[in-house]
């Protein structure tokens, strides 16, 4: 039995709670109000303000390609630094690292006979790749789809050019997704096909595109097996050779045989001149907001500064480094004092080694630095759709109570997994919190790695709604922490 003191004491009790979650809950709504009108001036900064188009036509135009070692690297860092002080950094400096220097060396050239009949083939060399010298490389051409093909019929291979004519999977909505399916043939199949005796080899290009540009990438070499000349072959011409193959097989099979033979009439003659000159000197570009109250807790966001020779780089990662930039310029528009430093960096060589991003984890590391997040764009500066983060369970669990803050602005999903090459060494490193953008990916592999990829391929609109959510989520990881 409850005594009458008891009962008004649990009814007191309950009153103070039921006013307590009260209060919790009217601070929470003024939180998220004032978030609200936070990010929508942040995004009005942007869009009616944006320098991120202008710097990307300067760094596509004015300097161009950015291939670590080059010239057009030096330049690019210099630029950066540049952009980094007139968008208002406290601080900007070049952190140094060793970067690989790959030069092609002059026009890819490949050509297929058949019957005697020359038809040009339009190639790129695969970054990293060796060349075949001044002297054409022409040898029989052998197609495979998998490496399955090409172990079971490894008897073959020896004193040929394997052709690797593995298509985009179509069926994959997520574009990244048959990415990361098709492009072990680019970054495994030469030394595959080398350990059976290959003399050189022919890769569909990682694309679904409807035009002929070849899309070059890097590869990496097996030590135990000899290094061969490696291209990539347009779409088009890759359907072309296929049907060339496939013909000569047609006419060499006898009649009423159902073995078809393995022996083909088409040959591919590859003229390339790629090398390697020793290893020099490039830099991450860093620009930073000095936090004011917690400044020893870093946050950095980035995108890679060097592109593929081919290429004026504008969606990789042109878009990348300039949004970086827009929200550094557009905190510092809006007088935003952060309370902890915000790091923004253009990374050097992500494309054919990720020397800066490695850089980057070890000084940090060397200098005791606390890293709580890190966001990395670096799929384009097309339309933004998702932010995908690699975060234990808790702060998914928070993270997810932004997501109406910042749906808005075009990321209207949140997904577990994602990052960036550039970040992934300060996850490994410390564990830290990584994130990347995720824009509509559709159209993204019709230019990647390809010289179709310039500034006119940028949409001003898409690209700024890039910074615009990228710029909300720095905000909220700043105030709220994770």
């Amino acid at each position: 039995m409850i005594t009458p003191i008891l009962f008004r004491l649990h009814r007191v009790c309950s009153i103070l709670l039921a006013m307590l979650l009260c209060s919790v809950c009217m601070s929470r709504v003024a939180a998220q109000t004032s978030d609200s009108v936070f990010i929508r001036r942040l995004a009005d900064e942007i869009l009616l303000r944006s320098t991120a188009y202008e710097n990307l036509r300067v760094l596509t135009k004015q300097i161009g390609p950015r291939l670590a070692g080059s010239t057009g690297m030096v330049k690019a860092e210099l630029w950066g630094v540049a952009a980094m002080q007139r968008a208002g950094a406290d601080c900007t400096w070049k952190q140094q690292c060793l970067v690989p220097h790959w030069v092609r060396g002059g026009q890819d050239q490949a050509r297929a006979v058949i019957n005697g009949k020359s038809n040009t083939l339009d190639v790129v060399a695969l970054g990293n790749s060796i060349g075949t010298g001044p002297t054409e490389l022409m040898a029989p051409v052998m197609e495979v789809r998998s490496f399955e093909e090409l172990q079971q019929r490894q008897q073959e291979v020896k004193g040929k050019i394997v052709f690797y004519n593995y298509p985009f999977n179509s069926t994959m909505v997520r574009t990244f997704q048959a990415y990361g399916d098709a492009n072990k043939f680019r970054g495994q199949g030469p030394s595959q096909a080398a350990r059976y005796g290959a003399l050189g080899v022919v890769v569909r290009s990682m694309s679904h595109s409807t035009d002929n540009h070849p899309h070059t990438g890097s590869t990496r070499y097996d030590s135990l097996y000899n290094k061969i000349p490696a291209v990539a072959i347009g779409l088009q011409d890759a359907d072309r050779l296929s049907g060339w193959i496939a013909q000569s097989f047609a006419q060499a099979t006898p009649q009423g045989s159902t073995q078809a033979s393995p022996q083909s009439d088409v040959q591919v003659g590859l003229r390339t001149l790629g090398h390697f000159l020793p290893d020099t000197i490039g830099h991450n570009v860093i620009g930073e907001l000095r936090g004011t109250v917690f400044p020893n807790e870093i946050i950095t966001v980035g995108g890679h500064l060097d592109s593929w020779d081919n290429c004026e780089g504008a969606h990789d990662d042109g878009a990348g480094c300039v949004q970086t930039i827009e929200i550094l310029r557009a905190f510092k528009a809006m007088g935003y004092a952060p309370q902890r430093t915000i790091r923004f960096v253009l990374f050097a060589n992500e494309e054919n080694g990720l020397r800066g991003g490695t850089k980057y984890a070890e000084e940090a590391k060397r200098n005791g630095e606390k890293h709580v997040f890190a966001l990395e764009s670096d799929a384009g500066g097309f339309t933004p759709r998702a932010l995908g983060f690699t975060v234990s369970d808790m702060q998914f669990q928070k993270i997810m109570q932004w997501q109406p803050l910042i749906a808005p602005y075009g990321c209207s999903e949140f997904a577990r997994g994602g990052g960036g090459a550039d970040i992934g060494p300060l996850n490994r490193l410390f564990n830290t919190p990584v994130a990347g953008l995720q824009p509509d990916s559709q159209r993204y592999f019709d230019y990647h790695h390809a010289r179709s990829d310039v500034f006119e391929a940028v949409n001003k609109r898409e690209l700024e709604l890039g910074a615009v959510n990228m710029a909300a989520l720095i905000y909220l990881i700043d105030r709220y922490g994770l």
